[in-house]
This record gives C-alpha cells, structure tokens and sequence, in this order.
C-alpha cells in the first residue's frame, strides 16, 4: 500500500501566506476547530483575502526597518502560521470533500497562491534582509539557512527573463500536478464480475456491490477492493481483469501529463545550472547527490537479487503444482504474485490475513493506537465532537496525559468512498509553534475495510499514525520547522520505525484494554505472522527499489520519456512488464512531493531499523518512549536528523539493523 505524506509539487520553495486577518492570540486561546466550507464561494472569496494580505506582508517585509534583528524570522513564521491555517485545511479538502466544487476551488486558490509564491521568492529586498539576520542560536540559524535557501531555490539570483520563466514553470507544475491527483481520485472505472468468477473472494468485499444488466457485480478500484480480488480470486482470468484496470487507472492522460512534469522540472534546474531535476533537489537533501543514492540502491539491489530470484521460484513451483506442470514451463504473471505468495504464505506459516479482520474491528483499532500513544509518550486522545466534511470524519483531542494540558487536534477519515484520495496518508496541515502557543492539527487519511483491519492494514494505521505524532508531538519554536518539516529522506523514519510494533504480542494485548469484545490474536498465530512477513521479500523490496530507480532516473539529465522509461526498466526485471500496462500514470509520489525523492522510504528504511534498536528490549518502555518523544519527535525540523539519530541513540547511525532486517527468513 502506498503510504505518505502529501506535499507540493516544489518542496523546494517555501511556503508562505496569510490567515485571513485572525489575530495569533486567538489561536492559542481555544482548541482547534476544523473551518465550515459551505461552498466553493466561500473558498474563492477567503482566498482572495488571503492573496491581498499576502501581498500587504510582502511590502512590510521588503522595509523591514531592522534586518539584523531575529524578529524578522518570527515575522516569517507569523506569516506561515497564516498560511497553514488558510490554506492548510483546503489542501486536505482538495482529496477528501464529497463536494467536487469545493475540491476544485480549493484547487484552485492553492493555484492562486503559488503564483503569488513564486514571485515573494523572488523578492531581492527581502532577500538581502534575511541575509543580515543576525541569528540567537541554532535553531534560528536552521531556519534562516532555510529561508535563504527557499529564496535562491526560487530564482532571486537569476536575470529578470529567468525568473520569469521560473514563475511560469512553477504555476504549471502546481497545475499539472493537481490534474494528475484528480484523474486518479475521481477515476469511475468499475469491473464486472460474475459470482463464480470471484470465487476465493470474501463475500463481504462483494456481495453488496451494485449489479449491471446482466447481474454482474460492479466492483471499483479501491484498495478496499481490487486487493482482495488480486490476492485472493482463484480464477487468472479474474485476477488480470482487476489488475489491468488498476493499472490503467488515469491512462494515458496522466502518462501525457507526467511527461509534460518531468520536462518542465528539466527546464526548471537547467534555469540554475543543474544538469537534472535529481541534482537541483537531493543537494538539499541528507543523501546530497544522486550518486549517493545510486550507491545506495546498488547496495540494496545487491542483497536481495538472489532472493528475489528464489522467491519467484518458489511461486512457480506453487502455480505448476496447482496446474499440475512442470516448473519450467509455468510463467508467472504480475497478477500472479500477491495469489501465490498468500497461498504460500498460508501453507507454509498457516497465517491469513483475511482472519486479523475478527481481531481487529476499525474502531477498536484507532483505539489501541491511541492506548499505544498512551503508554508509550505519554499522551491521551479523545473524542471532540466537530462538524467536520463527512459524517465518516471525526475529531480528537490530545493531551499530555500526566496533567491533561492540550498539544494538538487529530482528525480521521477511516473509510473508502467516491472521489476520495485513496490510499493511506497524513496531512500536517497546521504545525506547532512553542513561541506563539499555537498547538498542532492533522489529518490521517485512509480507506479500510469497514469489517475489520487486516495485520497488514494495522500496520499501515501504525505507519500513519506515527506521522501524525511526529505533528502533533513535536515542541518547536516556529511552524516552519514543526513536526514532519524535516528533509525528505528523514521524514518516513518515525512513521515506519512503529509498523513493528503490530508483531509484538505485548503490544497487541493492549487491544483488551480498549476492546472488552475483541478476540485475543492467538500467540502462536501472531508468532506464525511475524515469521511470514519475511517471506518474499526478495520480491517486496526489490520492487521498492524498481521505483526509487525509476523516480530518479525519470528526474535524470536525459529526463525520458515515463512510460517508455518504465517499460524499459520494468522489462528488465525478472517477472518483465505487462504490454498495455500503466502503472506510471498513478504514480502519485513522482507526480508530487516525492519527486527524486522515492528512495526516501528505503533510505528511511534504515534509519527507522536503527531507532528501532533503542526499544528492542521492550517495545512498550515509556522511558524509551518518552527519550525519544523529546529527542526525535519534539524538535521537528529545527535539528538536523543525523544529529537527532546520535542524540537518541547516543552514537552515530548506522546501516547494520537495516541489512540485519533485509536478510531475515
């Protein structure tokens, strides 16, 4: 499952704007509520505030009278706490709202507002003035080093008819980038099947689906949906239908679109200097080049290209013995694989993912994350009813559990529907700032089987909800440096760091203190489920590192073409590639945020095995817990993440927990 933070499609430039006029006392005086939206007009007429306002800061700014001062950041951060609190919220909207208008208006002020952002970076005056900050300590050097970054990131240096073509470029890629979201979200492609041809498929994903003329069940595209139909149908033939359609989803608009992306990036570094979109952004990066990250990747290639190998023929052995063949003359195709490695799966380790659903109802599942917070950081959630964008949605308070003092407001969206984003993520909408006694908002988004969460989808909640606490438990002074602001190759490290917690039994028995109906998940089951998810994951990785090489050589000097790219990379893999598939045009992260950033789930990868070490004795050691909340989770972006890592672990990280984790059977 595809799983993330959103972000913009230039992370390079800074986000800046304004709040529509409400004073900062007034956000810290009351909890957080999510704003009314009761129609596009309200949305186009808030921003058009927001972009006057914008424009009145930008002047006060370029006369600032005391540049040396350290006040001029807190200026900059007043201006972000704007800014989240206005546009924050609509950027959620934009994937989440049953109401497409609102979608498309929040759209486009966020469109709006770039155009505005592109040009405040490219303000000389300002520019100059931040240079003459004089900074108090670290963290506002941190942050002065990032402001000034933003700027020459944004073309303050160049001649007049470079920045504006960096203008232009940048409105482009914001709305191409929102034309690509939308064909995925608002795809209506629905397969039908007959009843026999769904045979192996639980009813419960089924059964209730709306019916064709000729009683055929019309099933969509969801996660909730196609992945049962693809690891569980017995028939070929029904497992190709589904993964064709979901790997036609957007077509070939969005492979059109995703060319049109990768080139205007090209032009965009090339304006600076850069050979390639990798080279413009990775040096702002912990990897710095891409010839680390090449390394890297040939590093994890080189541990697992044997396996792989010798997973896919333990997969093929499994199809010939079925069809009653003989192993070398049995193919398997891409919609093979999740069948025969969950028939394998069940046969070896007796373990179904499908029987975690009685064990793991959705409501009592956000509830053991909640009593997992607890107990670990020491934080408490509750519910706090809100008027929010869909009766599914709900909000929660949070608190510091020893003295019940607020840190944050939590909103969640745990089920699937039309037009809705559709796969797994956190939005850090609204960030912390100690300095203005501003507490945090997020939002965790994903779409689960309302009949109950698999071991797998558990630990996605896990993954997520790791991101929203690294919003919601980070102490910063300024907003620009709060909770998931940290560099991108950092940013998955605290999210996928918690996704083991799901395998440890002391963990998951805290489902009886929050479930009095629950069934227990059987020790010897979840020791079973702990050995299988090593199975394959030859396979599994070396698919994550078929798209980290893809992203970056998408985002090379040659800039290829992307379907033709993949094609080619693809076909180079040992299971090839499928004629008439399309999976770069729902490659959301490359289209967005992610882009030459992809490697960043594995390279977090790493670091999160390494911050795992500290709680290896006990998963559920609130001292541990309570280190690390203050060390990693507290200081957001405002210390580097090298140096979080050796605080925390009291040495420098290394690699060794990571290859240690790659090689387990």
């Amino acid at each position: 499952m595809t799983r993330g933070i959103p972000l913009t499609a230039h992370c390079a430039l800074l986000t800046l704007g304004l709040l529509m006029g409400l004073p900062l006392c007034a956000m810290a005086s009351e909890p957080y509520r999510f704003p009314a939206m009761v129609g596009a007009a309200q949305v186009e007429a808030s921003c058009q505030i927001l972009l006057a306002e914008q424009r009145a800061a930008q002047q006060r700014l370029a006369s600032w009278a005391n540049p040396t001062s350290a006040s001029m950041l807190v200026e900059f951060d007043a201006m972000q706490m704007r800014y989240e609190d206005a546009l924050g919220p609509l950027g959620l909207m934009a994937a989440v709202h049953p109401d497409k208008a609102i979608r498309d208006a929040a759209d486009a002020c966020d469109l709006a507002y770039q155009t505005f952002s592109s040009a405040f970076v490219q303000d000389a005056a300002i520019y100059e003035r931040v240079k003459q900050v004089v900074a108090v300590d670290n963290i506002d050097q941190r942050l002065q080093r990032d402001l000034l970054d933003a700027y020459e990131d944004g073309g303050v240096a160049l001649p007049a008819e470079k920045q504006a073509r960096v203008r232009a470029i940048n409105t482009e890629l914001t709305r191409l980038t929102q034309e690509f979201e939308r064909r995925v979200r608002e795809d209506k492609t629905m397969v039908p099947f007959t009843a026999a041809e769904l045979a192996g498929v639980s009813p419960a994903v089924w059964r209730k689906a709306r019916r064709d003329s000729a009683g055929r069940y019309l099933l969509g595209l969801d996660t909730p949906t196609s992945d049962p139909v693809i690891e569980q149908a017995h028939r070929a033939a029904s497992r190709e239908r589904m993964w064709r359609a979901l790997h036609a989803k957007a077509g070939a608009d969005n492979l059109a679109t995703l060319g049109q992306i990768t080139q205007l990036r090209r032009e965009f570094a090339a304006l600076f200097g850069f050979p390639s979109y990798a080279d413009l952004v990775l040096r702002r990066r912990m990897a710095l080049n891409s010839a680390r990250v090449e390394a890297f990747l040939g590093e994890v290639k080189g541990a697992v290209v044997e396996r792989e190998r010798a997973d896919l023929a333990l997969l093929r052995a499994a199809k010939a013995a079925q069809g009653r063949l003989k192993p070398a003359a049995t193919t398997i195709q891409r919609w093979d694989v999740r069948y025969y490695n969950e028939r394998l799966r069940r046969a070896r380790y007796r373990v179904n993912q499908e029987q975690f659903r009685a064990h793991f109802p959705p409501e009592a599942s956000l509830q053991f994350v909640f009593k997992l917070a607890e107990r670990l950081f020491g934080v408490r959630f509750a519910a706090a009813p809100q008027t929010l964008w869909h009766a599914d949605a709900r909000a929660f308070s949070v608190v510091e559990a020893s003295n019940q003092r607020p840190l944050g407001m939590l909103f969640v969206d745990l089920y699937p529907r039309a037009d809705k984003y559709d796969h797994a993520a956190v939005w850090s909408f609204r960030n912390v700032s100690m300095l203005a006694q501003r507490e945090p908002a997020a939002a965790l988004v994903v779409n689960f089987n309302r009949n109950g969460l698999s071991l797998d989808e558990l630990e996605t909640l896990l993954h997520e909800f790791g991101h929203a606490l690294h919003s919601l438990l980070s102490a910063t002074r300024y907003v620009s440096q709060g909770g998931t602001n940290v560099l991108l190759d950092f940013v998955e490290a605290p999210s996928q760091m918690l996704e083991d917690w799901v395998y440890d039994p002391r963990v998951l028995k805290l489902f009886d203190e929050v479930c009095n109906t629950c069934k227990p998940v059987p020790p010897k089951l979840l020791a079973r489920a702990d050995r299988a998810r090593h199975f394959a994951k030859g396979i599994q990785v070396s698919r994550q590192h078929l798209y980290a090489s893809y992203d970056l050589a998408l985002h090379a000097h040659d800039s290829p073409e992307p379907m033709a790219l993949w094609a080619r990379m693809e076909g180079a893999t040992p299971l090839g590639h499928v004629a008439g598939s399309m999976f770069p045009a729902t490659f959301g992260h490359v289209a967005g945020g992610y882009a030459a950033g992809y490697y960043s789930y594995l390279w977090s990868l790493v670091l999160a095995e390494d911050l795992r070490t500290a709680f290896a004795a006990d998963k559920l050691d609130a001292k541990v817990g309570r280190r690390y909340r203050d060390t990693v989770l507290a200081n957001g972006g405002q210390v580097a993440p090298q140096d979080l890592m050796q605080q925390f672990l009291g040495r420098p990280s290394d690699n060794r927990a990571f290859f240690k984790a790659l090689n387990k059977q």
